[in-house]
């Protein structure tokens, strides 16, 4: 006789959603070496359950980038069914910004991951490529953005956006959020 799986409690699943949230923050803002108690306290749950759910600080800290690269990615259904695809694309790049900052600030704890022998990035690429596809494919559709852009490009261009934003100012971020907006819309029938 086979043994059922056992369901995950949804306070669990939700325990685990908000260690994740917390932990990618703390990461980016102090570092690899904040102690666990105090990523579980911040949670709001105690120590034993951030290391039910996560072993080890590699196995939190990859679960976390991969939760918030997961949550970037799944904006873009949403916005692209609530708005015009020119405008859903801008909104969407304001949310990459942040995930990319984010990102950067928990470079430490995500190189720490990958010298354990864990490739956090394996999927990054293809969830990344495939939101932008998402969005140029509306906006072909739409007539807000340019077609025959290769969506890989355009990632490429927005990844040099994001890091520029991350090593400049705050204040540059629109401008050049503008410019890129620009690029993907100069030329599209609703632009004319």
């Amino acid at each position: 006789m086979s043994a059922t799986p056992r369901r995950t409690r949804s306070d669990a699943l939700q325990n685990r959603e908000r260690l994740l949230e917390v932990a990618a923050q703390v990461f980016a803002d102090q570092g690899l070496d904040t102690a666990p108690a105090v990523i579980a306290k911040r949670a709001g749950v105690g120590v034993g359950t951030l290391y039910r759910h996560f072993p080890t600080r590699e196995v939190l800290v990859d679960a976390a980038y991969r939760r918030q690269l997961t949550d970037v990615c799944e904006k873009v259904g949403d916005l692209v069914d609530r708005y015009p695809a020119a405008e859903a694309t801008r909104m969407w790049m304001e949310h990459f910004i942040r995930y990319a900052t984010a990102k950067s600030g928990m470079s430490e704890a995500l190189n720490a991951v990958i010298a354990s022998g864990v490739d956090p990035y394996s999927d990054s690429r293809t969830l990344l490529t495939d939101a932008v596809a998402t969005l140029l494919a509306a906006g072909a559709e739409d007539g807000t953005l340019r077609t025959g852009l290769a969506p890989d490009n355009v990632l490429l261009l927005m990844g040099g956006i994001a890091y520029s934003v991350q090593h400049g100012t705050t204040e540059q971020a629109g401008p050049i959020v503008d410019l890129f907006m620009d690029a993907l819309t100069k030329d599209s029938p609703a632009a004319s």
